[in-house]
């Protein structure tokens, strides 16, 4: 059977360069006879591997050298106990809540402190961006956290937030790698590798140094307290060897494609063919305010249930598949991440156009 196109929003598309290099690397890893699934996270050939991750992301970034470049278990999800665990002093943080996953943050970090949410979105569905130019930030927040871009609902913060000089904690798993950004801006900033970048099981987080502390409460779980992690490199238990494997080689086909500078085009270049056709469609609606748009989650709906349905059927059929919305917004959501190429995103279009054409009443 030949490849799809695969517009799942994670698990997602991984570039097919990547995979065959993976594929041929399986049952020899680098002249070592074996695959890197059998062996040990203290060999002198995964140190290599995890080490060269780490400078090539770094220089995917340009990771400033006072930051940690952590490798985790756990996804994005496990992090958002950690981040009020190791981040707490005053036990009182800010959280915008544009989305699910922000909402949840917000919900697990209320078991350890005062979790204020200081802006939502979700009074119209998390369908905009709030305005975050002046929000009423408690002065002694430990700090203020955001999810960037929104999965399920398809928005993006195209500003980051005034904290009022707080620290800014971003979850950015599903635009991760996607654009250039200053990482200086943040003080912790992470993803889960599964949306945008690699296989799922392994979050990537990158945290300024002076943020990572002894004087975490005593409860705080040993896995969970970055300096465990940062004093050990990553390793201080077996981590997701195949995950970091998969994201250095992905970190490498970045760098051969150009760097973040050219992601960001072509990213922009692929939403402009969607969102041009959804302005001009009959049929097609998008659900999200213009200036809010994401680059990587599309959500659209037609208005019809049933209309909705047939067409994700007869589009699996035609090898466009996973484009079933979530169930809060409905409709349908094409994930465009950075290995979808261009002419998956025309294919949808043109399938969008042929289906409008032969079911507009």
């Amino acid at each position: 059977m030949s490849r799809v196109y695969n517009f799942s929003a994670g698990p997602a598309v991984l570039p097919e360069e990547v995979l065959k290099q993976a594929a041929a690397e399986m049952l020899d890893f680098n002249g070592t006879g074996m695959s890197i699934n059998e062996m040990s996270h203290r060999s002198k050939a995964f140190d290599n591997v995890i080490e060269t991750a780490e400078k090539d992301i770094r220089d995917l970034m340009n990771i400033p050298d006072n930051y940690k470049v952590l490798f985790l278990q756990g996804g994005a999800s496990q992090q958002f106990a950690a981040v009020p665990l190791n981040l707490m002093q005053n036990k009182k943080a800010a959280y915008i809540v544009t989305g699910q996953w922000a909402k949840k943050a917000q919900q697990e970090a209320s078991k350890y402190l005062d979790a204020q949410i200081v802006a939502s979105s979700a009074d119209q569905t998390f369908s905009y961006i709030p305005d975050c130019s002046d929000l009423d930030i408690p002065e002694d927040a430990d700090y203020v956290y955001i999810c960037e871009n929104n999965t399920i609902y398809g928005t993006k913060f195209k500003t980051l937030p005034n904290t009022k000089g707080k620290i800014l904690v971003s979850d950015v798993s599903s635009c991760f790698l996607s654009e250039p950004v200053d990482v200086s801006k943040y003080g912790v900033i992470y993803g889960g590798v599964q949306k945008n970048v690699g296989p799922a099981g392994l979050v990537i987080s990158i945290i300024r140094e002076d943020l990572i502390r002894d004087d975490v409460p005593d409860f705080t779980p040993t896995m969970l307290k970055w300096k465990t992690q940062a004093d050990n490199g990553s390793l201080y238990n077996t981590p997701n060897c195949w995950a970091i494997y998969m994201c250095g080689l992905v970190f490498k086909w970045l760098k051969a494609q150009g760097g973040l500078e050219e992601m960001q085009k072509r990213n922009i270049a692929k939403a402009k063919v969607l969102y041009d056709y959804l302005d001009s469609s009959k049929m097609f609606k998008g659900t999200v305010r213009p200036e809010d748009r994401s680059l990587m989650n599309v959500p659209f709906v037609t208005g019809d249930d049933d209309l909705n349905a047939k067409f994700i059927a007869e589009a699996t059929a035609a090898g466009l598949v996973s484009l079933k919305g979530h169930r809060t917004v409905g409709g349908m959501r094409a994930s465009i991440y950075n290995a979808m190429p261009i002419e998956g995103v025309q294919k949808l279009v043109d399938f969008m156009d042929t289906f409008e054409k032969a079911n507009l009443k």
